[in-house]
């Protein structure tokens, strides 16, 4: 079993239905996030995180927004990680003003 997972941005993305990828509530979903603010969150939680450039969703062909490579930590699933990476984007936007 491998010791990471991937995280695309359209996982995250508030423009994207469930049926196209989204895997957070609408509530949680964000504006047009990108791979690096996804690292930046995750580190802010104490992952390891890094991006990998020129990689696409594959439900999204030619769109390349890259993905993020994250370490797996004991005891969280991938959604509980997404669940708390969007809200601790939602909380640096906030922080800057961006929505």
């Amino acid at each position: 079993m491998p010791d990471h997972f991937y995280v695309y941005p359209t996982y995250l993305e508030k423009a994207v239905p469930r049926s196209g990828g989204r895997r957070v509530p609408d509530g949680d979903a964000l504006v047009e996030p990108t791979a690096e603010e996804i690292v930046a969150a995750a580190k802010r939680l104490g992952y390891r995180a890094e991006v990998e450039v020129g990689k696409e969703y594959p439900r999204r062909p030619y769109v390349y927004r890259g993905r993020v490579k994250v370490a797996k930590r004991a005891g969280t699933s991938k959604a509980k990680f997404l669940h708390a990476v969007s809200t601790e984007l939602q909380r640096m936007r906030q922080a800057s003003g961006k929505k």
